[in-house]
């Protein structure tokens, strides 16, 4: 199927955007990401599946937009350390594309495979992940950020990092 120029545009928008999101990760640059979200932002980490109720169950994360700031703030503090020293990462993102398109909201999906080097060794984390993005007039955040890893539904070690 052809794209028109206009959805080629947004293609490529969404792309830059989601290249820009795994570098600002794997660099540990927490206040730079948390610009990239909405005010009424929500990041979530499925547990067990992935069509589960995070109200109703059990998440590995679910936060709103203060619990995100919040999480950020820690991170920079020095005080709540997550592990010492960092991992190391590298998002490798692949098959970005655009799901639907209302208005100034964007619905994408890619897939996702993190490299994580630290003390305990090297892991590897497949996922699904899945965007909200709006158009704002500072360009595109997130307001929403699904990930659904490949492996949720086992026992996995503690994820210290924006996943």
């Amino acid at each position: 199927m052809l794209m028109d120029a206009d959805q080629e545009q947004v293609l490529r928008q969404v792309e830059r955007f989601v290249y820009r999101e795994a570098r600002l990760q794997d660099e540990h640059r927490y206040a730079e990401w948390e610009a990239l979200w909405t005010d009424d932002g929500v990041y979530w980490v499925p547990a067990n599946g992935d069509d589960i109720d995070p109200e109703q169950q059990m998440s590995i994360l679910y936060d709103n937009r203060s619990r995100i700031a919040l999480r950020v703030r820690q991170l920079l503090s020095g005080r709540h350390y997550s592990q010492e020293p960092r991992s190391r990462l590298r998002h490798l993102v692949t098959n970005i594309e655009i799901v639907r398109r209302d208005g100034p909201e964007t619905a994408v999906g890619c897939n996702v495979l993190v490299f994580e080097s630290n003390l305990r060794g090297e892991t590897l984390w497949g996922a699904r992940t899945e965007y909200l993005l709006r158009a704002t007039g500072d360009g595109l955040r997130m307001a929403r950020k699904t990930v659904k890893l490949v492996n949720n539904d086992k026992p996995l070690y503690t994820l210290s990092f924006l996943i």
